[in-house]
């Protein structure tokens, strides 16, 4: 920090404020100011170690009685200087000030060896679009932490006892002191004999080896909802892994990727494909067959179909996943009109009679192609 602030301005409080207020005050920034949990401003941290500065320095009796006299410069002539070289994280500072983990300076946190949810577990599946339109089931497998059947999670073979750990004394937590620029500094961590347990099996369960869970492949049917699009996920509640000590199941993601169908292009609930029609017909008009997701349907050519005409057929596109209307998208056809080549002879002397007799009316306007330029361009 370039430029030091008053530490009483920093935490907040009036000078004669009493070790209760400024805990109470460190707390409260603490919260707002962690990077953890504030991460929208990058000085996040740094304001966090400037709080922490002034509440290391007006919480001693003897550095606040020097600031209080003669500021930052009697601390500094003093030998006093900051120094957060020796600190892990910035969550290791809440262990030097409060002599608890993180968690207790938020309102409790999970005590060592507790409940621990579950993870959860994400995985794939692969539907085709007819799938995706109406809707299926869908068999997946994956391999989740179950707990294990044989000792009914407590990690000891059937009959035998559970002693309590020697190590942590079934707190399931050890506990370190070490010596910091701001004192000593109590450290927890989870007991490495029991694993946060706080209860050690006497003899050891065979199947999962006294871990409680252990690793099975699972097989989960999915309900793929019509009209789900590629990329969208599922939620299946409970089917995670296995929590422990008794903590809830995390829960399965499904990734939903759609295949791609040659013969459709997906327009949110609506399909789009193409048709070739020769000019001849285009012109004349006829009926010709176009693919569905249920099937061939017939589409009738009106006379005098232009290229990239678009014909509809209702209610044969997608259900629509979310929405009051439930009434399937529709099918768009393209009409692709096929110019001929490479003709006969006999074909190109028909063609030749028919443009002969060609006129600007047959072109749908009597002004021609000239005219509706000078229309188009404001002539």
């Amino acid at each position: 920090m370039t430029a030091i602030r008053d530490y009483y301005e920093i935490l907040g409080v009036s000078r004669d404020a009493d070790d209760a207020t400024l805990k109470k005050a460190f707390r409260r920034l603490a919260r707002e100011l962690h990077p953890d949990v504030n991460r929208h401003d990058p000085a996040a941290e740094e304001k966090f170690k400037e709080a922490a500065e002034a509440y290391e320095v007006l919480s001693d009796r003897q550095r606040r009685a020097t600031y209080d006299r003669y500021g930052h410069e009697g601390l500094r002539s003093g030998g006093y200087s900051p120094n957060f070289e020796g600190f892990g994280s910035v969550a290791d500072i809440f262990d030097a000030f409060f002599g608890s983990g993180f968690g207790d300076v938020f309102g409790g946190g999970a005590r060592s060896g507790g409940a621990v949810h579950g993870g959860d577990v994400a995985i794939g599946a692969e539907i085709d679009l007819a799938q995706a339109a109406r809707g299926a089931s869908v068999e997946v497998s994956y391999e989740a932490i179950v707990m294990c059947e044989t000792c009914r999670g407590n990690g000891a073979e059937p009959g035998t006892p559970i002693e309590t750990c020697s190590r942590c004394g079934g707190t399931g937590a050890l506990r370190t002191v070490s010596r910091t620029p701001f004192g000593q500094m109590m450290r927890t961590m989870p007991c490495d004999v029991c694993e946060g347990d706080g209860r050690v099996a006497e003899d050891p369960c065979k199947r999962c080896r006294g871990r409680g869970r252990r690793v099975e492949r699972t097989r989960v049917a999915v309900d793929v909802p019509a009209g789900i699009a590629n990329g969208q996920r599922i939620r299946i509640s409970g089917r995670g892994h296995a929590g422990e000590r008794g903590g809830p199941p995390g829960d399965l993601y499904v990734l939903i990727h759609v295949r791609e169908d040659p013969r459709f292009i997906r327009d949110g609930d609506d399909l789009v494909t193409a048709v070739d029609v020769s000019a001849p017909l285009a012109a004349l008009g006829t009926t010709v067959r176009v693919p569905t997701l249920d099937g061939e349907v017939e589409v009738e050519i009106p006379p005098g179909t232009q290229p990239h005409d678009t014909l509809v057929v209702r209610s044969a596109g997608l259900t629509p996943l979310r929405g009051r209307s439930r009434r399937p998208g529709d099918l768009r056809v393209v009409v692709n009109v096929v110019i001929p080549r490479n003709l006969s002879r006999d074909q190109r002397e028909l063609y030749e009679q028919l443009s002969g007799t060609m006129k600007d009316h047959n072109l749908g306007t009597e002004e021609g192609v000239f005219g509706k330029l000078k229309r188009a361009f404001g002539g």
